[in-house]
């Protein structure tokens, strides 16, 4: 099964939950290691690697190499809590399901929220991405402003982009799922490909190209915006938004053929390729640029200036001086391609960015119609939300991601200020899994667990703090507009009758502290807005952020459903849906 296929299956809107807690039609158990693996990879390889490798650079330096390590170990934290739970409880959509079970109604529609966040923001940042690449060309190249926000041609080129993902959604996507493995082959292979030939011309001297080493102390040095730049970098670079995907694993877990044993493979396997392939792709970024293409600073030419190094009065503007630096590409990768006399590379590149971030953002498309299909079905969304067309495709699903994803763009009208957004929706999705791992650790303590974490009391409660850090590394810019987000799920959501017996309100009385606490610290940590908002240092503000995160792990902990009522859930849900998914015994 393709992954394109395998995803439609574990989304499609025949098999929900319904309200007795029944699951619905069965899916089949075909997907082997190599094929959850796969979904995996082939989701944390996309836009990220096109523009990664420059950002993180004119953010932090060559230093950089070590946010792209720190970020690593980040998601690798929070995928071995994934993969516990993923083997424990092998469900389609499992990531976005654990809250439920733990915490009950106001968590399940809570993280179900910020779930659908993430899917919808993910078509809007690949977008942003493929017309970065394409003002490449003549046609293209009014689409964008000298610090890479959309002009109002651009606006509408995104808003059509945007339309044709809509359409093939609401069409159907059979096409694509024929065509999907070549796609995920072409994804991964691209990147691959790019270093090895990236570092064979460098050894041998072809053309223009050459491995400068000692590009590490380029510019004004190694680490020229000390250990602010370098957590900085994490998740405005795009470092953090490069490695989003693993959970994939997790949502296909209901068709595996083995996922007590290949999800935690699969899950803890993607991340360590990625870090690898990541790693490799920086390395080979920073060495292969010529030294005609590095200023008196690593951000000269920045036209975000996320790190503060240019003088407001000169940050995004257009400066023919600095133009040929690496900072002013529109297309990395492809640029860098071009300067060492790799033309060929440089037109599969441009393709490649193309290709890839359009077909990420069709599949992350139909997600976000389908997450809001199924809060509609638990009665956390409007019951609009649930209908169907002819062809079993939630309409108002599509309809409504598409109006998401266009406002998208007029508050973080360019990728980088898009990157922040998705990386703080994301973890606040995968901040879920934690306090769910550590509430079933206490809850239900015997129950079986095919991989058990070891040191999981450890590993559990700093995931969490993981995941509050990358939120306090976005910025107060990211977390305010965030915030907006969270407010307008609110009235969504819990404007319209509940039944209380299902919200569980003591259980997840600690979610709107947290959120409002993470906020606060934000603003007036080192990360916050202006200078006069930085009460805290950095070091204090990673502290308290750390402290906070745990009184909040443990009070939810305390609070959550009595494990009478998890198994009772457990009972009527969990277990009669695996035994759906692996169909009669032979």
């Amino acid at each position: 099964m393709s992954t394109w296929e395998g995803f439609m299956a574990t989304q499609t809107p025949a098999a929900p939950e319904n309200k007795q807690g029944k699951s619905g039609a069965s899916l089949a158990r075909e997907i082997g290691l190599i094929g959850l693996l796969w979904a995996s990879m082939g989701s944390i390889i996309g836009s990220g690697w096109l523009f990664g490798a420059q950002k993180g650079l004119y953010n932090a330096g060559p230093a950089v190499m070590i946010s792209w390590v720190i970020g690593g170990v980040c998601i690798l934290i929070l995928a071995l809590v994934h993969a516990e739970l993923g083997a424990m409880f092998p469900l389609s959509g499992g990531s976005a399901r654990f809250p439920h079970y733990a915490f009950g109604g106001i968590a399940g529609a809570g993280f179900g929220w910020f779930s659908w966040l993430q899917a919808v923001t993910v078509a809007p940042i690949e977008v942003s991405a493929a017309i970065l690449y394409a003002t490449h060309y003549k046609f293209a190249q009014g689409w964008l402003n000298p610090n890479e926000t959309l002009t109002h041609s651009g606006l509408i080129v995104a808003v059509i982009l945007m339309a044709l993902l809509a359409a093939v959604n609401y069409l159907g996507v059979k096409a694509l799922a024929n065509t999907n493995s070549a796609v995920t082959w072409w994804k991964v292979g691209v990147p691959l490909g790019t270093i090895l030939v990236v570092a064979v011309a460098g050894l041998l001297g072809a053309g223009n190209a050459g491995l400068h080493w000692s590009n590490f102390h380029a510019a004004d040095g190694f680490n020229p915006y000390g250990l602010k730049g370098i957590l900085l970098a994490i998740p405005v670079s795009g470092i953090i938004f490069a490695y989003l995907g693993f959970e994939q694993a997790d949502q296909l877990a209901g068709e595996s053929k083995n996922p007590k044993r290949d999800i935690p493979l699969a899950v803890i396997g993607s991340i360590i390729l990625g870090l690898i392939i990541y790693i490799l792709l920086q390395l080979m970024f920073l060495i292969a640029l010529p030294s005609s293409a590095i200023g008196k600073h690593w951000c000269d030419g920045n036209p975000d200036n996320v790190s503060g190094c240019l003088p407001a009065e000169i940050a995004g503007k257009a400066n023919p001086a600095i133009q040929h630096l690496f900072s002013a590409f529109s297309g990395p990768w492809a640029e860098i391609a071009a300067l060492i006399s790799l033309g060929w590379l440089a037109t599969i590149l441009y393709i490649d960015a193309i290709v890839s971030p359009l077909g990420t953002g069709l599949i992350y498309y139909a997600a976000g119609s389908r997450v809001s299909y199924g809060l509609a079905r638990n009665d956390y969304f409007h019951s609009v939300f649930g209908k169907l067309t002819a062809s079993k495709v939630p309409w108002v699903g599509v309809l409504v991601s598409f109006v998401a994803g266009c406002v998208c763009f007029l508050p973080f009208p360019s990728w980088q200020s898009l990157v922040g957004l998705i990386t703080s929706a994301s973890v606040l999705m995968y901040a879920g899994a934690p306090l769910s791992f550590g509430a079933f650790r206490k809850r239900l303590p015997d129950y079986e667990r095919p991989y058990r974490l070891p040191l999981g009391e450890f590993w559990s409660p700093l995931a969490f703090i993981v995941s509050s850090l990358i939120i306090l590394w976005s910025g107060w810019e990211t977390a305010w507009k965030l915030g907006i987000l969270i407010v307008i799920g609110i009235l969504l959501i819990f404007n319209r009758e509940m039944d209380p017996a299902h919200l569980n309100t003591r259980a997840a009385g600690w979610l709107p502290v947290y959120l409002i606490g993470i906020g606060v610290i934000t603003y007036f940590s080192t990360f916050g807005g202006s200078p006069a908002q930085h009460v805290m240092g950095l070091w204090t503000s990673i502290i308290v952020t750390a402290a906070f995160s745990l009184v909040i792990y443990y009070w939810a902990i305390a609070v959550a459903l009595p494990t009478e009522t998890i198994q009772r859930m457990i009972d009527e849900v969990v277990v009669p849906e695996e035994d759906d998914l692996a169909g009669p015994a032979h």
